[in-house]
């Protein structure tokens, strides 16, 4: 069986990095005589090399398929023809849905969904989801809206974020780094800044439109707000429980960002134990660092994701901006690590934080129950897709 994979849709947020070879190493562990093919819209800014490390056997093709059936290169063409399926990787939407009609149209062979998040649907999507082979959600609030649309496809269930099966390190270079910055295993958490919108237009160097500008002044005028909860829980894991914090970034744009709402404003006690990480990384050195922190807490959703595929704790600070994806730590069983940022005080999210901190081990094994759910579910998700493509009996 060939799969080709419809995924790695940009290199400027490490959790849109890992979806990747999260849904390969989900293939490869329960679908391991299949052949993937990724087909890629970004895998820039090192992502590349990393998964090449990981799956030196990877075609990874790029372009466009469009409605007519004409492909843009030989190498994608070659793809498209001989490959039995399409999947649409994980993401916060049907990024590529126009790729998954022409696909339908141009070679009529099945096609499904793998771990996204849809939360509403126009008719013209809605027909297309309904000539899929399959289609999983990564949030139970997107299978209720589908469910409730009267979509009929079978099955049309709960599959968590591939980002649940990334299983890449770079601890050699997590351990220079935290030598570096002066931290030691288990005596710091991590603190991830995050916009209620993500500023593309500054991240990609063009004008704003009209929108993007309205969203940016919204953005301003909480950032203050939502950042001043997750100091508190910063001055309260230094001065209580004697823990350092390391302030680093999911997207580019947050390095800035977290020196300025984070780190900046700290009392001066509290900020002589807090580093700020002033570069990028990939999700594999990130997700080492985060496997030698006690806890982390973060407004972005796949920094948590990626901490608890190591087995450390993560609360999820979730903006009411942002998609429902965030469901997904409800429906992994992390409910107490969810706080409705607007419906909460930063001296809950402390409490919580301290909570984690002070019993290490009952927290770490929660982590761990969290992600082995959302794999088993994962699992039980690729074997059915197998069995629907007739390569699992």
């Amino acid at each position: 069986m060939h799969i080709l994979l419809r995924s790695s849709w940009q290199a400027v947020n490490i959790g849109d990095i890992a979806h990747t070879p999260g849904a390969l190493a989900l293939l490869e562990r329960h679908l391991p005589d299949a052949r993937v093919t990724l087909w890629a819209s970004d895998v820039s800014m090192q992502a590349d090399a990393m998964l090449r490390r990981r799956f030196p056997g990877l075609t990874i093709v790029k372009g466009e398929l469009k409605a007519d059936g004409s492909v843009s290169n030989p190498e994608l063409s070659e793809a498209i023809r001989s490959a039995d399926v399409l999947v649409h990787g994980s993401g916060p939407s049907v990024v590529a849905r126009h790729h998954l009609r022409a696909w339908h149209l141009a070679t009529g062979k099945p096609f499904g969904i793998l771990g996204v998040t849809i939360e509403s649907t126009d008719d013209e999507l809605l027909e297309l989801l309904s000539q899929a082979a399959f289609i999983y959600v990564r949030d139970t609030v997107s299978l209720q809206h589908l469910r409730s649309r009267g979509l009929s496809v079978k099955p049309l269930e709960f599959g968590p974020d591939a980002t649940f099966s990334y299983d890449l390190l770079d601890d050699a270079t997590a351990q220079a780094y935290l030598k570096e910055a002066g931290l030691e295993e288990g005596g710091f958490a991590c603190a991830i800044p995050r916009l209620r919108y993500t500023p593309y237009f500054q991240i990609r160097g063009h004008e704003p439109s009209k929108e993007q500008l309205e969203r940016h002044e919204l953005s301003l005028r909480h950032c203050e707000g939502d950042h001043a909860k997750q100091r508190q829980a910063i001055i309260r894991l230094v001065r209580e429980a004697g823990l350092k914090v390391l302030v680093c970034p999911e997207m580019t744009y947050e390095m800035e960002l977290g020196k300025k709402v984070l780190v900046d404003p700290l009392p001066e006690d509290v900020r002589r134990q807090v580093v700020w990480r002033d570069r990028y990384w990939l999700p594999d050195e990130a997700t080492s660092v985060y496997a030698r922190s006690r806890l982390l807490i973060s407004f972005e959703m796949h920094s948590p994701i990626l901490a608890v595929t190591v087995g450390t704790p993560a609360i999820h600070l979730r903006q009411p901006t942002d998609t429902c994806k965030g469901q997904m730590w409800r429906d992994v069983g992390l409910s107490d690590w969810i706080f409705e940022i607007d419906e909460t005080t930063g001296d809950k999210i402390a409490d919580r934080a301290l909570q984690i901190a002070s019993d290490p081990d009952t927290s770490r094994q929660k982590a761990q129950e969290a992600c082995q759910y959302a794999r088993n579910l994962q699992r039980n998700a690729v074997l059915q897709i197998g069995r629907i493509l007739g390569s699992v009996a």
